[in-house]
């Protein structure tokens, strides 16, 4: 499976921008053979909404997202935009394939301190689902949801092989970050989730400077032994490409069955001991 990563920067509250340059990079994608091709979180928005004064709130089937579902023809495409729910917003992310959206996904852990406000602005996602594609079974584990360690594990158990993790990382989270510090904890945590659970982990961050906030790019892809086999530059856009090898997690589950191992009855019950204990 030939992926695209698709780091772009992104035009604060500019949908029709934002969609055109994602056309643009669907366009890119194809020419190189892509299979699939994964956008940041909010690319369709950008991310500092609360200088925005606009509604940019998209249905999962507006004309925008399904014009660029059409675009991407036979290409699965990844698209993170700000959702209009029945009664909420949500920071979402759609799987679409063949013009149709197959999965859509809605960020559970709300990341509000330092400059970071998305709970002044979204709902929380109330579920994490893998889902099947075409090309393999994937989850959605937007930016912070990935930092929290329940989620990826419940995804490959859900039975995902791969995890894409559309994000808007910065280095200015709050005053004390080093921005060097941001980008190797990353890196840690990516590889540490690709090796023990022994999956692919795709990473797609933003570029550009949004309201005074800087993000760096970096996007990447981890296979499952955890060794970066894709790296997208910092701080600059581009359209990069890698190759999985899917059958490389079966054989990576058969050398070492830490997934095999998951014992979610246990898990079950302490967690919800835990929960009662809350209550």
């Amino acid at each position: 499976m030939r992926l695209a990563l698709a780091q772009l920067d992104c035009a604060l509250g500019d949908v029709q921008e934002n969609a055109r340059r994602a056309s643009a990079a669907i366009d890119e994608a194809r020419q190189q053979g892509a299979d699939l091709v994964v956008f940041p979180e909010l690319n369709l928005t950008g991310y500092a909404l609360g200088s925005v004064s606009d509604d940019v709130a998209l249905r999962p089937d507006s004309p925008t997202i399904m014009r660029l579902a059409e675009e991407a023809g036979d290409m699965g495409l990844v698209l993170g935009f700000v959702e209009d729910g029945p009664v909420h917003t949500y920071n979402s992310a759609i799987y679409l394939e063949r013009g149709v959206g197959i999965h859509l996904q809605r960020k559970t852990f709300l990341p509000t301190y330092g400059r970071f406000e998305e709970h002044k602005h979204f709902s929380s996602g109330q579920s994490l689902r893998a889902f099947d594609s075409a090309l393999a079974r994937f989850a959605l584990l937007i930016c912070n949801d990935v930092w929290q360690p329940p989620l990826p594990f419940l995804a490959i158990h859900d039975g995902a092989r791969v995890l894409l993790v559309p994000s808007c990382s910065s280095l200015e989270a709050d005053a004390g970050t080093d921005p060097a510090e941001v980008q190797s904890d990353w890196r840690t945590l990516l590889c540490f989730h690709a090796r023990f659970l022994q999956s692919y982990m795709v990473f797609v961050n933003r570029v550009g400077e949004e309201a005074g906030v800087n993000f760096w790019g970096g996007s990447m892809v981890v296979d499952p032994w955890g060794r970066v086999v894709a790296e997208a530059p910092r701080h600059t856009a581009a359209v990069v490409l890698a190759d999985l090898d899917l059958d490389a997690v079966r054989r990576r589950r058969r050398e070492m069955p830490l997934v095999k191992e998951g014992r979610l009855s246990l898990l079950q019950r302490e967690f919800g001991r835990l929960a009662d204990a809350e209550r």
